[in-house]
């Protein structure tokens, strides 16, 4: 199976050959993947050099033009160390683009900390009007990358990863899927997360939610779900810094007593990079981990 960032170079690659409206910018990182597509869009496929502020401003002004920017590197120099280029160039001057990331909260914990972005998340939600998708699969991550190129000017931010389930979900850009029902609480599993949740509450009496996109929170799959449950207790399971959707749950079940717990990134950093799935259990993200957190909270 290949990589999603690996999907995404390929996928953007054909784009670029069938929409003449459609730009990428580079920083270094991917670039080999876009070698024959620079070749046949010299124009259109720009590499800025390590330059991450340089590769946001120039994405804004490619939107100015008219033209729909794709902006790509690691999530720590895509949202991160250019925020404010984020903040101003993108949406302070009313223009929208696609950020892609790759790494995530800690792919590659070889590249130690600056190679890590667990609060990416909870930073573009200081910012108005961001869809946010968090793929679990390289096929999702198509999907999605596709939904967000064609969303007219608005600015979309894709999460890829090197973490990914077996197999891919049918997404459509905005809904959270149910995979199962139950009565004992909802717990919602966020991208590739997906897989470690349900091994987590196998035999558990819960509903599973799957969510890719979560910025706009689909409010009426969680009120659904909650409604048909005997007990208002929800958990969400996030690949990122935990509790950054705690707020959006909150506002969700406002008219409803409930309880969340928010599982995901803790804010203690990790020094000891290792491997990607010790950084999982590290953060009791990984299902025995997982198992116990939930079940503690729902009191089973």
């Amino acid at each position: 199976m290949d990589t999603m960032r690996e999907r995404f170079t390929a996928v953007a690659s054909r784009l670029l050959d069938e929409d003449p409206r459609l730009a990428v910018v580079l920083a270094e990182i991917s670039l080999d993947g876009f070698a024959q597509a620079r070749a046949r869009h010299p124009d259109r496929v720009v590499n800025v050099g390590i330059r991450e502020q340089l590769l946001v401003g120039v994405g804004g002004g490619l939107a100015l033009t008219g033209l729909r920017p794709i902006m790509h590197t690691f999530a720590s120099f895509l949202v991160e160390r250019p925020f404010e280029q984020v903040k101003l160039d993108l949406g302070h001057q009313g223009v929208g683009g696609v950020l892609v990331s790759a790494a995530g909260s800690y792919d590659w914990p070889a590249g130690g900390f600056t190679h890590m972005s667990p609060g990416d998340v909870a930073l573009l939600d200081s910012l108005d009007g961001w869809t946010v998708h968090v793929p679990g699969h390289p096929d999702e991550a198509e999907t999605l990358l596709r939904h967000a190129v064609a969303a007219g000017d608005d600015k979309v931010y894709l999460r890829l990863s090197e973490q990914t389930n077996q197999e891919p979900r049918t997404v459509d850009g905005a809904r959270f899927l149910t995979l199962r029902q139950g009565r004992g609480g909802v717990v919602v599993a966020v991208g590739p997360m997906l897989e470690n949740v349900l091994d987590a509450v196998s035999g558990l009496d819960v509903t599973v939610l799957y969510a890719t996109t979560v910025r706009p929170f689909d409010t009426a799959a969680l009120r659904t779900a909650v409604g048909a449950a005997d007990a208002a207790d929800v958990v969400v399971v996030e690949p990122y810094h935990e509790g950054t959707s705690t707020r959006q749950v909150n506002d969700a079940l406002t008219d409803v007593p409930h309880r969340v717990l928010g599982l995901g990134v803790g804010r203690r950093e990790l020094r000891r990079y290792g491997q990607l799935h010790e950084h999982l259990a590290g953060h009791g993200l990984d299902p025995r981990s997982l198992r116990r957190r939930i079940t503690g909270f729902l009191g089973r």
